[in-house]
């Protein structure tokens, strides 16, 4: 079994409805995505991807389109929140806005990150770990063995 990680940046906003310090406040950040896979490399000679779990190329396609052309420079909002008012306004605005089923945090966008991105891996490949720095010092981890 053999582990790859691509890395990916992206600029996102939140706003968490009802914390109690000073990022209650609508704010951004540069986050930094690794997304770590396993799978058996590939060992057919006359196979263009011979040699490899998962083409790095695929792996970036996925997240690409299923978390980064989303979220990147958006504004994501708990839509269940009274925040659903303020999102609906700066949509008005012309704001890229994204209501979330849940509030955005660092620790739930890596579950929602995990769960559309398992969706879409080849069937041989399995999502091992995810990691989200929302800053340079700060971060939250998934781990596929923790979530089953």
């Amino acid at each position: 079994m053999i582990r790859i990680t691509k890395i990916f940046t992206f600029e996102t906003a939140h706003v968490l409805y009802n914390y109690d310090g000073k990022c209650k406040n609508m704010h951004g950040h540069s986050y930094k995505l690794f997304v770590t896979v396993k799978g058996n490399p590939v060992n057919v000679l006359e196979n263009p991807k011979n040699g490899m779990v998962v083409d790095f190329g695929d792996i970036k396609d996925i997240v690409k389109s299923e978390i980064i052309d989303v979220w990147d420079h958006a504004v994501l909002l708990n839509a269940g929140s009274p925040h659903r008012d303020l999102g609906e306004d700066l949509e008005q605005k012309g704001h890229k806005v994204i209501f979330c089923n849940f509030q955005p945090t660092c620790e739930n966008m890596l579950y929602e990150i995990a769960e559309k991105v398992k969706g879409k891996l080849p069937e041989d490949v399995s999502l091992a770990y995810l990691k989200l720095h929302e800053t340079e010092n700060s971060y939250g981890e998934w781990f596929a063995e923790e979530n089953l």
